[in-house]
């Protein structure tokens, strides 16, 4: 019985053109924008803005009803969109801090590992917009210069779960499965010669 084996050459540019067309498929890439479907709103002016404040910050925004706002005893305005996003209002999760990053390239994960997205404007001139990304996958991309409206630079964001970090998104898996192939491949040339 003959065995048709593909040529190691062959294998090696299948599996490289399986990988490039699995990413270049992908739907995760997003962009994110002021007044989006994913917007839940403005934090007006968001100062201070250390960790606890921010998840403070975030927490009173989803408690508001859409398109409502807010004057708590914080001293922060909440102008709540008319978006209603993901599990929708007053169904949305606690937000629980994660990590703080900067630059308008966001890196969600799986889609499963963050619920919300605070974005601060040029410290005490603008203010912080707030999307759910709660099932929005890969990286995304946010304004770097807002509110709407206004011409004040990005200062940085902060993340929001519940979710456990750590599962490779997509993108990963893909380039994985492909460098195992081609172990997998190298690997049988040598123990075919």
């Amino acid at each position: 019985m003959k065995i048709n084996l593909i040529p190691t050459k062959k294998l090696a540019v299948l599996s490289a053109a399986f990988c490039a067309a699995m990413l270049a498929f992908s739907p995760n890439a997003k962009a994110l924008t002021f007044g989006d479907g994913n917007d839940l709103g403005q934090v007006l002016f968001g100062i201070p803005s250390g960790d606890a404040d921010r998840t403070q910050y975030v927490n009173t925004l989803i408690s508001l009803a859409p398109g409502t706002t807010g004057f708590p005893a914080d001293g922060q305005t909440y102008n709540r969109s008319l978006a209603n996003p993901g599990p929708g209002f007053p169904n949305y999760p606690t937000a629980v801090f994660s990590h703080n990053g900067t630059g308008t390239s966001v890196d969600l994960g799986n889609g499963t590992l963050y619920s919300y997205l605070f974005a601060k404007y040029d410290g005490p001139n603008a203010g912080s917009e707030v999307w759910y990304v709660g099932g929005i996958s890969g990286v995304i991309t946010i304004p770097g210069f807002g509110l709407a409206g206004q011409h004040y630079g990005l200062s940085g964001w902060t993340l929001f779960g519940p979710g456990v970090p750590g599962v490779p998104d997509g993108g990963t898996t893909v380039m994985l499965l492909g460098t195992a192939l081609g172990a997998l491949g190298m690997a049988r040339r040598f123990l075919m010669s």
